[in-house]
């Protein structure tokens, strides 16, 4: 009798042994395939509105409010909540000679050559991101991509002279582009307007810095050595060839290209502009007036050297046959002004009767 008591009770406590590592393992692979990255210590709470409106206040004209609300009524749900989609923080980096041995030379890299920092961001890595907040010097900077409109913007995470940010990615798109939101003041930036559209930040636009849209080879050759973002992002994503849950860039795949040439687009954009197919990709240029011009790329390719008559200024855009990419400056005062790549459907819709150089 007491032989099968001393047995009933090993058993319960084996079955008690079983439960407790099943559901400790349970929670080890929900914190490894779910759980997002906490933020870093530094990273600043939502201020309080008093405050921040102390600090932030753009000045907004009717014209301006009218388009921001525009763009505000016209967003959509991209699928993912809040950070659903998570930022890379804190980015771990390798060298170029360890990249190798995983980017094929066509891969897509964003990459950065400004202030000392020359770093390559794969489009495979960040395809499932978004975003990378990095440090530059002691401000915040943000390197962002756009899947669905094939956009590589780099921004200031200034707010004002003395509020800094990091991004994340709001879940949330309009015209098809990605809607960041800064974690300073929880307001939305649309990614090609660069400019808050709510919040207490609304009306206030991001410095820029440029990001290049190349490849692998091409940006090794040029920077030998450069430092490349790790696959080691702290999350579980396919950053191998073929795990682009869009499609692919390569040319040299067998595979379908998928959304990035097709015709078909996931939301429907605020304007239509039927002078180029909706997925050509063109070089955009905008000042703070929005005053917009798109560029052919093969025209650009051609030429080498354009000049955009820009809101009364003129712009020159001087194609760079090294990289396969472009810089572009105000003729007047030699100031830098972004120019970077997008699918033409987006830029229209942001841009309504842009110029179009073809």
């Amino acid at each position: 009798m007491n032989k099968n008591k001393s047995g009933k009770k090993q058993k319960i406590i084996w079955i008690i042994i079983v439960v407790i590592a099943v559901a400790v393992i349970a929670a080890v692979l929900y914190f490894l395939l779910y759980r997002e990255k906490a933020l870093p210590v530094d990273e600043p709470a939502v201020l309080l509105e008093e405050e921040a409106s102390e600090k932030i206040q753009p000045e907004i004209s009717s014209v301006d409010d009218e388009y921001f609300k525009s763009l505000e009524e016209n967003i959509f749900s991209g699928g993912p909540g809040k950070d659903g989609i998570p930022a890379v923080e804190q980015p771990q980096y390798t060298t170029a000679d360890e990249a190798d041995s995983w980017l094929l030379p066509e891969d897509i890299v964003f990459g950065v050559d400004y202030k000392g920092l020359v770093a390559a961001y794969p489009q495979r890595i960040l395809v499932w991101h978004e975003i990378a907040n990095e440090t530059l010097g002691d401000e915040k900077i943000v390197i962002s991509y756009c899947p669905l409109t094939g956009t590589a913007i780099g921004f200031y995470g200034n707010l004002s002279e003395d509020i800094q940010s990091t991004f994340g990615v709001s879940g949330k798109l309009v015209n098809s582009n990605l809607i960041m939101y800064d974690r300073a003041t929880d307001s939305y930036w649309p990614q090609i307007a660069g400019t808050a559209i709510n919040g207490i930040s609304r009306g206030y636009r991001l410095a820029e810095f440029p990001i290049i849209w190349t490849t692998w080879e091409k940006w090794k050759t040029a920077y030998p050595g450069t430092k490349v973002l790790s696959r080691e992002t702290g999350f579980i994503r396919d950053y191998d060839i073929g795990g682009d849950p869009y499609g692919s860039y390569l040319e040299d795949e067998e595979v379908m290209k998928g959304y990035y040439t097709s015709d078909r687009l996931l939301f429907d954009p605020i304007n239509e502009d039927d002078r180029l197919p909706l997925k050509t990709v063109v070089v955009g240029i905008r000042d703070e007036e929005r005053n917009a011009a798109a560029i052919l790329k093969d025209r650009l390719r051609e030429e080498k050297i354009i000049e955009v008559d820009l809101g009364g200024k003129t712009v020159i855009v001087t194609y760079d046959a090294q990289l396969d990419f472009y810089s572009a400056h105000i003729k007047e005062s030699g100031e830098w002004i972004n120019a970077f790549d997008a699918m033409w459907f987006s830029w229209a819709s942001y841009y309504p009767g842009t110029q179009l150089i073809k």
